[in-house]
This record gives structure tokens, sequence and C-alpha cells, in this order.
């Protein structure tokens, strides 16, 4: 029997089916990524991101069609993570522009909004490259247009759509030589199979495992002291037992051994006259009812500490919030994607006023980049994403910001951050910083060592699992099995007649006595170079370097 049209109930079971089955895959669309690192992959970060959208979802009861598309859209946005995850989000965001308005989707307004899906995410990528998730989306976008001109039925459409993106996704490595030669096909690409696979099933009925689908919890609650979930017994109970039967040593032991089995924070003094009682307990009538076994109450007292506690944070809130408010903004401040103890400390003592731990190893979400705006109190903001695949999600978070000025520095690696800020020149205008930050950066060189999780062969280099890599800004510049003797020749490769000043950050598997022997080889090759070694505590990454 055909179907001819999908109702907000059933695109919510498939949108949860899509995100069940990319989280279900993740660690296969992982391996295709051509570099073999260990880092935050494609397959992680698409999950990531469609999960914070599902999590959305599932907090809708009985949605309509236009709350579902804002969950979805909203979702997506701000839990965004890597260069994949902001292009699955701006996909999510053009698809949901056009059926938002609509109680049911015909299969005319579904090829329209795989089309405003393709074009929203094309529009998103500065410089859209072919062989890619964008690929796949406009395959799917191509084959939508030509079905609804044959047929009406959707249960005809999607598995024809599917056959059709499978077909271009297969055609990737034609387009990308660097996916020919590793052998895969586009992960991203990949992923977007994968979740309109799994929106698929749930189109045809199949039984789906939404387990791996948490839902939404409420907003975490901030306090020195734990928010009020933490208190396990709510009410505080004080009273007084006026004896009238004698009280002896085993009573008493009796008394408290019954309280602790209702309560904590428990007290009993006892005299000739009167026992006072202290217990926190979610039952104060059980702690009532056994202390009138030994007399009649008096000075009774009980404290919903829950209801107290919320009430601190709620006054504490507001306290911070009328503090905020009173604090003028200072003009400029800056955010800055960084990990490493070390690393961390040399942002803060540069004047980076909030450090967003991640980036190779855990891309930050948009949220992550909205939140760290809201904590600095300043009218413009320079953020530093530091990596290549956190740039995107910090122009999502600048898009989304309207209060403030943001400007997203577009920094690809952690010394291109610190060149970065200390490019900064207070007498001047935040665009003019900005557009000499762009420039100064172009003369960093980076350079990095970590160690391959998988055999491949790239830039005409044979790698082997456990290989230690040396990687540069535009491929892999060496690989061998000794961390110092790769890292040298990487430096090596990196530098030319024009460089000047190396910089060597270690991390946190690397010893300071081998950083040191390093840092004696290079100096003795580079003699009239400037050669600073610091302490990055980075993990993964045994060294980043820098050549200017």
């Amino acid at each position: 029997m055909a179907v001819k049209t999908i109702n907000a109930e059933l695109l919510a079971k498939m949108f949860l089916a899509g995100a069940a089955n990319i989280e279900a895959h993740k660690a296969y669309i992982n391996e295709l990524n051509v570099f073999p690192v260990p880092d935050g992959d494609t397959g992680t970060n698409m999950s990531l991101t469609i999960m914070a959208a599902a999590r959305e979802v599932t907090a809708l009861e009985s949605p309509t069609m236009k709350e579902l598309a804002k969950a979805i859209s909203s979702g997506s946005l701000r839990g965004a993570r890597g260069n994949s995850g902001v292009i699955l989000s701006q996909l999510l965001r053009g698809f949901t522009k056009v059926i938002r308005d609509d109680e049911e989707i015909d299969a005319l307004t579904l090829a329209s909004a795989v089309a405003k899906a393709r074009d929203t995410a094309y529009k998103a990528v500065m410089k859209p490259k072919e062989g890619t998730i964008l690929t796949v989306a406009s395959g799917a976008a191509e084959s939508a247009a030509q079905l609804v001109e044959e047929t009406d039925d959707i249960e005809v459409m999607l598995p024809k759509m599917i056959e059709h993106m499978e077909e271009v996704l297969a055609k990737t490595p034609d387009m990308l030589p660097v996916l020919k030669e590793a052998g895969v096909v586009d992960s991203g690409g990949q992923g977007l199979v994968e979740i309109v696979k799994g929106m698929y099933d749930a189109f045809l009925g199949k039984e789906v495992d939404y387990s791996a689908i948490t839902p939404k919890s409420a907003a975490p609650k901030t306090s020195t002291e734990g928010s009020s979930e933490e208190i396990k017994f709510g009410y505080c109970t004080e009273f007084i037992v006026n004896l009238e039967k004698k009280f002896t040593a085993s009573d008493e032991e009796a008394f408290k051994n019954y309280l602790s089995s209702i309560g904590d924070s428990i007290v009993v003094v006892a005299d000739d006259e009167v026992v006072k009682v202290h217990v926190h307990t979610n039952d104060p009538g059980l702690a009532i009812q056994k202390g009138l076994k030994y007399g009649s109450l008096t000075s009774m007292k009980i404290d919903n500490m829950r209801e107290e506690h919320e009430e601190k944070l709620r006054l504490e809130a507001e306290k911070t919030e009328e503090v905020k408010a009173d604090e003028p903004r200072k003009p400029v401040g800056f955010i800055s994607v960084s990990i490493g103890e070390g690393l961390n400390d040399i942002f803060k003592e540069l004047g980076v006023d909030y450090i967003i731990e991640g980036g190779q190893t855990m891309n930050p979400s948009t949220d992550d980049m909205l939140h760290a705006i809201d904590q600095v109190n300043a009218e413009a903001i320079f953020i530093l994403p530091n990596n290549k695949n956190v740039i995107l999600a910090a122009n999502q978070a600048q898009a989304l910001t309207k209060d403030k000025e943001i400007i997203v520095v577009p920094t690809k690696t952690v010394p291109q951050g610190i060149t970065a800020i200390i490019s900064y020149q207070p007498e001047i205008t935040a665009a003019e910083n900005a557009e000499m930050m762009a420039e100064e950066i172009k003369n960093v060189k980076t350079g990095q060592v970590t160690y391959a999780v998988r055999d491949t062969k790239i830039d005409d280099k044979e790698i082997h699992e456990g290989d230690i890599m040396g990687l540069g800004d535009k491929g892999i510049l060496s690989v061998g099995s000794d961390i110092e003797t790769v890292a040298f020749e990487t430096l090596k490769a990196m530098t030319d007649e024009d460089s000047e000043l190396i910089s060597i950050y270690y991390g946190e598997e690397v010893k300071e006595e081998e950083a040191n022997a390093l840092l004696e080889k290079v100096t003795e090759l580079y003699p009239n170079y400037d050669v600073d070694l610091q302490y990055g505590g980075q993990p993964i990454y045994y060294y980043v370097m820098s050549v200017e």
C-alpha cells in the first residue's frame, strides 16, 4: 500500500532511529578517517551532534511538526561538534525550515526539504569540497527531485534515494585523491547514509533499539555545595521527648539504630527527664512515631532541606546575575580552545579569559562556545579555535550571539592561537586586530608528533599501527618508531632559510629530561634560531612544535 505522507509522530520516530543508527556505526565511520590519529573522529562528532537533537526530541510529548522541527534544528545547532557535526546541523536546519509549517510531509515537500538541506549546508562552508558529506547530500537532493516527478509514494522514494546516496558515496574516492590513496570512502558521507538508513528502518516499522538515546535531563545547577538532588534525606527533623518511663542505655542504642535505618546526621542526647533528637530523614513521621513510644513530644521542628537548598541556590544565582549586571563590560575578552595543563596556563598568562577544554581529542560543541561567551563580560570577544575542526562550531556560535561582538580568529593549531594573542594590540580596533592576527598566523608552521591507531597508506608513506608520526599543516612529514627521531625529522621538514623561531611544547607522556634532550639536539642543529621549550601537558600528542 502506498504511503503518501509522514506525520510528526512518525518523523520523530524516524529521526530518533537515524540517531540510534549512526551511534551504532560510529566506530566504523571513525575507521574511515584518512589520518590514523587517536583524536575526535567524524563518527563521534556526528553522533554527538545528532544525539544532542535527539535528547530535545525525547523531551517532547506528542509534538506538532513545528515543535519537532524546532527541537531538531536547535538541538543540533547547539550540539554541533567538529566540521562534520556542524555540516550535519546545517543539513537538519535546512530540512526543518521547509517542513515546520506543515502538519504532514508529502513527497513534494520531502524533495523540497532535502534540497533546502543541501543548499543550507553548502552555504555554511566557505570553500565546499566535492567528495565529502556535501556531495552525498547533493546526491540525495538530485535523486529526490527526480523521483518526485515519477511518484508520490514516499515508500518508493526513500529506498531509491538511499541507493543513489550509496552510489555517490562509492564515487567519493574518485573525487578526493587522498581518499583513494587511503582506500576509503568519505566518512562524513557514510555517516549521512547511516542516518538516512536508520530513518528508513523506522519508516518501515522495523524494531529499533533506542537505548543509546538518553532522555534530556534538567539543566545543571551551579553550586559549590551540590544540587538538591544530592541531598539523600530531605527533612531535618528535631524534637524533644519528655520521658514517661525509664530510658536505658539499650533503649538509647535501639533508638539510634532505628533512626540510622531511616536517615542520617543522627544526634540522640538523653538525661533522666528528656531525650533530644535530631535526624535527617525522608519520613519525619516515622521518627516522631518512634519517639512517642518513650514519652510526649515537644519543641518539634521539621525543615524541608531541599526547598531551603533550592532557595539558597536561587538567591546565589540572583546575586551572581546582579553582580554581573552591575559590572561594566570590558572592551575586549578572549576565549581559547586548549587542552593540557601547561598550554592552558600559557593561554591564561597571555590574557585569555576563558579556556574551553578540548581540541583534537574532543571537539567542543557550539553550545560549549555559547556558554564560554556568556561567561566573558566583554563588548568584543575573540575566539581562538586552535583546530581546523572547531572553526565552524565557533562561527556558528558567532552567528547565534546577538548581544556581543564575536570575532573568530581562524587559528587551526595551538601555536597559531598563541601567536594570535601575542599579536593583539589594544590601541587598534577589534576589526583591525582580527585582520592583523589572520595575517600573523599565516607565518606559523605547526608540527605534531603522535602515534598511528591503524594501518594505512598516505602521502606515499606506509603506516602501521603503533608507528610514530609527525604531522605537518598539510600532511605527514615523518614516520618512524622513535619519538625523538620523528620529532627531529618533523622539525627539519618545517624549517627553511626564513625561519627564526622554534617553539616546542611537550606532552603529558614525555618526561622533562626527554624533552630537554630534544631541545639540546635542536639547539645544536639550529644555533642561529631562538628555540623555546615549554611544558604543554597535552594528551595524545608527544610534541606540538611550531616554526616561525
